[in-house]
């Protein structure tokens, strides 16, 4: 079998001896020995992220080479071959984003924790019983989210 040389364009950022990153026409392309085998456009994060990941799992590149490539943590990249590996592609495209949202104060807290101070119990015996801090009741209720019994 021959062995194919790398052959890259000028403008190709390397990562290592066989894969090179460039960008052309708002989009970047990903190329192994001078082939593209990926492409997203700029601003597209999650198929970033994925074709990170695809480069790490797939032994073209390891995560310490193309973190220093891109300009990136190199434990971001781990974490995204981690997360190809447990959960598969989907896991980049078709997870809901729950960034900012309080993952114990949902709705249904909400509505409770609301009938409670209603009744006029106390912003503790509320945090008590529903399981959650009362530095949260005081801060639903400093956001007007929550209103105390007039």
């Amino acid at each position: 079998m021959q062995h194919q040389l790398p052959i890259f364009p000028e403008t190709t950022k390397l990562v290592n001896a066989s894969v090179g990153i460039y960008a052309k026409d708002g989009f970047v392309y990903y190329l192994h020995n001078g082939s593209p085998v990926f492409c997203h456009a700029k601003e597209d994060r999650n198929s970033y992220r994925y074709i990170l990941a695809n480069l790490v799992v797939n032994g073209l590149c390891n995560a310490t080479e193309l973190g220093h490539a891109v300009g990136v943590n190199v434990r971001n990249v781990q974490r995204y071959a981690i997360a190809l590996r447990e959960h598969g592609m989907g896991y980049f495209f078709n997870r809901e984003d729950n960034r900012g949202q309080c993952h114990k104060f949902t709705a249904t807290i909400k509505e409770q924790a609301q009938s409670m101070l209603d009744k006029g119990d106390s912003q503790l015996h509320i945090a008590q019983a529903l399981g959650i801090s009362e530095s949260a009741i005081r801060y639903h209720l400093g956001k007007g989210n929550l209103s105390k019994k007039k």
